[in-house]
């Protein structure tokens, strides 16, 4: 370029006075009205106005071990990566931007979050990254991820590209019925793994944010197949209505039980664990119905079970549950688990066992991991040990109370 020649804002890395709001204006106005699979395209149209080019979305499967490429005109499509050891799966993991350097330039991989939820990671090439774009690249990647959370509902694009194998009917109703698999507030963490993802059918969990109080249950339908996923429907059906009316952990439990009871009569029924956490106080109290006590983890190690009086399964008519209490202390974690995990048995007959549960815990926790990274470490690691055999179904949910500054109301995972 001659001396005196004036650069392109897209040549230079300097963008002019209010380039990211226009970028992220006209990716909102048009993306509206847009047919979900044309807002990869769009987003990549966006990049090249700051240079970037080679531009992929990559979402994770629901076995949480690969990122998978979405296809779209103007996108490269690639392999899968593994979530383990690349840059793309430090990004997706950490809720960090990554960059790797390239003959070409720099490749650049954004987490895309929403509300704390992985949705996947966008990479991109730029020659050489500034300040200013790494700025508008994060904010970039703010909005497609709400994007895409909010056009999720609207096609099936996004969860054919997520499966790596067929799934079973049942494992499709369980996934459509969860929330999202994880959520990070000012003083609060959660994030839940099912397995064996594609078969999934008598588990499930549920939370949600109202006011200061998280609201957490846990259940394990009895059985397996199609018919453990409809009694499971009906457990979180009747466990959101019953919540959504603001009533106590005991009269929720006797809404559960009386629902359970009037569809499917006294020989079938549900483990429940259900708990409110004031994320204000650091509260807990929480009611058992024939579930295995959740694990408290503080500095890495199991300090207690959630032992207390409980009742019978859902289901069964049980009494009035008592109410048990616990006041945590800041960063302390919550791990619920489903029976799958400790009763599963060797070939030599041997039950897995809550014992050696809590010793692969606290041997794998990871230090400084954010919930989403922990619990993913916490069942691929106890998948292993188990010799990679899920004859039942298996859930984590791990939740973290953080204490801290209330005023704060949603922050980025890490």
């Amino acid at each position: 370029m001659a001396d005196g020649e004036r650069r392109s804002p897209e040549e230079s890395g300097d963008h002019p006075e209010g380039f990211g709001e226009q970028l992220s204006g006209a990716l909102l106005d048009q993306a509206h009205d847009l047919p979900p699979r044309l807002l990869a395209p769009l987003v990549a149209e966006e990049i090249a106005k700051i240079g970037g080019r080679d531009v992929s979305i990559l979402l994770q499967d629901y076995d949480q071990l690969t990122l998978t490429p979405l296809p779209g005109s103007r996108l490269v499509l690639g392999e899968p990566q593994d979530i383990d050891g690349s840059p793309a799966g430090r990004a997706f993991l950490r809720g960090e931007s990554v960059e790797s350097p390239m003959d070409d330039g720099v490749r650049v991989y954004l987490p895309l979050l929403n509300s704390g939820d992985h949705v996947g990671v966008l990479a991109l090439t730029l020659d050489s990254p500034s300040d200013d774009d790494r700025r508008l690249l994060r904010r970039l990647a703010g909005l497609v991820g709400a994007l895409m959370a909010a056009k999720n509902g609207y096609t099936d694009l996004f969860s054919r590209v997520r499966r790596r194998e067929a799934m079973t009917v049942a494992a499709e109703i369980q996934w459509s019925l969860l929330p999202p698999l994880s959520m990070t507030a000012a003083r609060v963490a959660v994030a839940g793994i099912l397995e064996p993802a594609y078969d999934i059918a008598g588990d499930s969990f549920d939370y949600v944010l109202n006011e200061n109080i998280l609201h957490l249950a846990v259940i394990d339908a009895m059985g397996h197949g199609l018919n453990a996923a409809v009694l499971a429907t009906v457990a979180i059906g009747a466990y959101r209505h019953a919540r959504r009316t603001d009533i106590g952990l005991a009269e929720l439990y006797a809404y559960m039980d009386k629902a359970i009871d009037q569809q499917f009569g006294p020989e079938q029924f549900v483990t429940a664990q259900m708990s409110r956490l004031d994320i204000a106080t650091g509260r807990l109290e929480w009611v058992n119905a024939g579930h295995p006590p959740p694990l408290l983890l503080r500095g890495g190690k199991v300090i207690r079970r959630l032992e207390g009086p409980g009742t019978l399964p859902v289901g069964f008519g049980g009494a009035q549950p008592q109410i048990s209490e616990l006041d945590l202390q800041p960063g302390d974690r919550l791990l619920f688990f489903t029976d799958g995990l400790v009763e599963e048995r060797w070939a030599e007959g041997e039950q897995f066992g809550e014992d050696r549960l809590i010793e692969v815990i606290e041997r794998v926790s990871p230090g400084g991991a954010n919930v989403r990274e922990a619990v993913r470490t916490f069942s691929h690691t106890l998948m292993r040990e188990r010799g990679g055999v899920t004859t039942d179904d298996a859930t984590l949910l791990l939740v973290e109370w953080r204490g801290g500054d209330a005023s704060r109301l949603v922050i980025p995972a890490g």
